[in-house]
């Protein structure tokens, strides 16, 4: 079997946001990076349907960005990815949810995937966008938000997050991409040793242009924090109380009853 995990580096979470100088992106100096906390999942999912299968399926590790994605990319290899791939942009905060896709697509079309896991969103824009429109453009059939998985004789059966805590069942058969949601494993910490083995693993580098060369359907012209316009109210009481409260509040302090 052959399987390929597509993976992000996304700012830390914990991290302190500031525009760039064009407003475009983030300033990214004081920046700490780490994996996509989605993309986590489907790495630890994808080396435990290879340890289920034993023999020789092998996992290949995808990554975009600037030469500092390495580190997430050794990450997945020391987990238990077999190989790599490099796509070396550091214009990827630039680019739309359909140029990555195309990216994607360009690397694996004829590769003979079976499987492509990928984490249901990233992080830092959450468009849950990126695999399905990969599962397009290959003509995959897709799952997304999966938080069960199971494989045997070609097939999978995944079981999705729905609405309100429902959960949904679907079977498909490969090749196929699924897309990856909190809850559906554990992931494993790296062992120094497969920490160690992780360097000698193979991690060949492409350019963009190489594989793709796709116009963004969309920009972004620029962004900002939201203006601290004033301090929020808490009001207490019953009912019929709290009612009282509010229209005095939006007649005095708004143009809403005015």
């Amino acid at each position: 079997m052959n399987i390929l995990v597509c993976i992000k580096q996304v700012p830390d979470m914990e991290s302190h946001f500031r525009p760039n100088g064009t407003a475009t992106w983030f300033d990214e100096s004081n920046l700490a990076f780490r994996m996509n906390e989605y993309d986590e999942y489907a790495v630890e999912e994808a080396v435990r349907l290879k340890e289920q299968l034993g023999g020789n399926p092998e996992i290949t590790v995808l990554s975009i960005g600037p030469d500092r994605v390495i580190e997430v990319i050794k990450k997945a290899l020391a987990m238990g990815c077999d190989r790599a791939v490099h796509i070396q942009d550091p214009d990827v905060a630039s680019k739309d949810s359909w140029q990555i896709a195309s990216i994607i697509a360009a690397y694996a079309r004829g590769r003979q995937f079976d499987l492509i896991f990928t984490g249901m969103q990233s992080q830092d824009r959450g468009s849950a966008q990126v695999g399905v429109l990969a599962a397009e453009l290959l003509g995959f059939p897709s799952v997304t938000t999966l938080v069960g998985f199971a494989y045997a004789d070609g097939v999978v059966t995944a079981t999705r997050e729905l609405e309100g805590g429902v959960k949904g069942k679907v079977r498909l058969r490969t090749p196929a991409l699924v897309t990856c949601q909190l809850g559906l494993n554990a992931p494993r910490y790296p062992t120094l040793p497969n920490i160690m083995k992780a360097k000698k693993k193979e991690i060949a580098t492409f350019q963009p242009g190489e594989l793709s060369s796709e116009p963004p359907l969309t920009g972004s012209t620029a962004f900002r924090h939201h203006e601290k316009k004033g301090s929020g109210v808490v009001i207490e009481g019953d009912i019929a109380e709290l009612v009282e409260k509010v229209i005095v509040i939006l007649k005095e302090k708004t143009a809403v009853l005015r």
